[in-house]
C-alpha cells in the first residue's frame, strides 16, 4: 500500500484503493460468514476469482460508474479488515461496507463509513448516497443510522435478486 492510494484516514484506518497484492486478503475476508449470508455476490469461491476481482475493481478506478471498491486497513498492524464501495444505481449511488468478523463489535465499521462519506463530500459533487440493508441484519441496520442515514423504505423489496424483508436510507451529502 502506498501513501497515494490512501484516500483517507483516521487514527485508527486507512480507505485505500485496492492493489494487486491484496488478493489473498480479499479472498480470506470473503469468506466470512455474514458475507455468505447477507451479500453472498462478494464471495470468491477460489483465489483465482479474487484475484480477476482485484483485476476488475483496479479497472474500475479509470472509470466513472465504478463499482468503486476500497479497502479498509486497520493502521496498528495494516490488516486489511474489509471494504468500503460505491455502486451506481440507477440515477443514485449506493454505498456498501464489510468489516470481517474478527474486527467486527469495535467500531470499525461504522468509523469507516463516517470516514468513506467525508471522503465523498469533499472530492465528488455527490449529492446524496443510499443505504441498503436486509432488516435481519441488525449490525448494518445500526451502522447506517450511527451514521446519520435517514429512512425512507422499510418493507418487501428485491435484494441481491429476492424478494427480502430490507430497509433504504439516504445520506445527503451536499
Amino acid at each position: 500500500m502506498t501513501k497515494e492510494n490512501i484516500l483517507i484516514e483516521s487514527d485508527r484506518l486507512s480507505i485505500t484503493k485496492i492493489d494487486h497484492t491484496m488478493y489473498m486478503d480479499i479472498y480470506h475476508n470473503s469468506q466470512d460468514e455474514d458475507l455468505k449470508k447477507f451479500v453472498p455476490d462478494e464471495v470468491f469461491s477460489s483465489i483465482e476469482e479474487a484475484k480477476c476481482a482485484v483485476n476488475q475493481i483496479i479497472l474500475n478506478y479509470e472509470k466513472t460508474e465504478g463499482p468503486f471498491v476500497y479497502a479498509v486497513i486497520r493502521k496498528e498492524d495494516k490488516t486489511n479488515i474489509g471494504y468500503m464501495e460505491l455502486i451506481k444505481i440507477e440515477e443514485s449511488w449506493e454505498i456498501g461496507y464489510h468489516i470481517a468478523k474478527p474486527y467486527t463489535r469495535k467500531g470499525y465499521a461504522s468509523e469507516a463509513t463516517m470516514l468513506f462519506i467525508e471522503y465523498l463530500k469533499r472530492s465528488t459533487d455527490i449529492k446524496a448516497i443510499i443505504g441498503i440493508s436486509l432488516l435481519e441484519n441488525v449490525a448494518s441496520c445500526t451502522v447506517l443510522e450511527k451514521c446519520g442515514f435517514e429512512l425512507y423504505f422499510k418493507g418487501n423489496g428485491i435484494y441481491q435478486g429476492q424478494e427480502r424483508r430490507i430497509i433504504k436510507t439516504i445520506k445527503r451529502l451536499k
